[in-house]
Parts: structure tokens; C-alpha cells; sequence
């Protein structure tokens, strides 16, 4: 299964890139602990560590591509792969998600990704005033 979302956000791809990058950042944006790094090949935890990975791909603030999964996958699932693109607009940054590697009950993370990200992530975004 495969989640496709995209969002307008009133922010430099720049500074999203960072955002996601930066444990302090991704913390704030999200409202949820979050330990991440900018160098590929490195582990990154998100939600409470409820969100796992590893960074496979790095282009600065163009895209993010990692592997994912949750304390809810099964020892024996594979990870997902989460690949972000950051698309310059006029008003801001459109972030394209594309989430594959899903199973057909993973549906529900469609609706995380609104809630525990876009939504917190425009909040946090129009806050700061960029």
C-alpha cells in the first residue's frame, strides 16, 4: 500500500528541510519528542519513539527519503520507506509525501500524517512568521 499527501506550507523549503533535520525543531513542530540527525545513514526516532528509522537519502531542502516503521509493525514486517520532496511555491514550500512499502492495515497512518504532522507543522510555521 502506498500513501500519497502533499501540504502548502508558508515556510522556505529551507527552512523545512532543517526543521525535520533538527531534534529541537522536529520536537517543536510536531509537539512530540523527536531524535533525528542530518547525515545519511543515520537512526532517528520520532513520537516518543513510537517512529523509527533510518535516513537512506539526503538532498538539502529538496528531499528526505528514510526508512519507517512503528512499535505498532510486527517483528517480521519490513520497513516502510517515507521519501519528502520540498517544492518551492509563492507562498511557501509544498511537501510532497510519498509513503510505500505500506500493508494494507497500515491505512491509518494516512490520517497521522494530517493530525501528528501537517497540522501541528502549519500551526508551528505561521507562529514563527516566516
Amino acid at each position: 500500500m502506498t500513501i500519497e499527501l502533499s501540504v502548502d506550507l508558508p515556510v522556505s523549503a529551507s527552512a523545512l528541510y532543517k526543521a525535520w533535520l533538527n531534534s529541537e525543531q522536529h520536537t517543536a513542530m510536531t509537539g512530540s519528542e523527536a531524535i533525528v540527525s542530518d547525515k545519511e545513514g543515520d537512526s532517528f526516532s520520532a513520537w516518543n519513539e513510537y517512529i523509527s528509522g533510518k535516513n537512506l537519502e539526503l538532498i538539502p531542502e529538496t528531499k528526505i527519503r528514510q526508512t519507517w516503521r512503528t512499535t505498532d509493525f510486527p517483528d517480521d514486517q519490513p520497513d516502510s520507506e517515507l521519501a519528502l520532496e520540498f517544492i518551492p511555491t509563492e507562498t511557501g514550500t509544498r511537501i510532497k509525501l510519498l509513503h510505500t512499502k505500506l500493508t494494507n492495515a497500515d491505512y491509518h497512518y494516512k490520517a497521522g500524517w494530517e493530525e501528528h504532522y501537517f497540522e501541528p507543522m502549519a500551526v508551528y510555521f505561521a507562529s514563527l512568521n516566516f
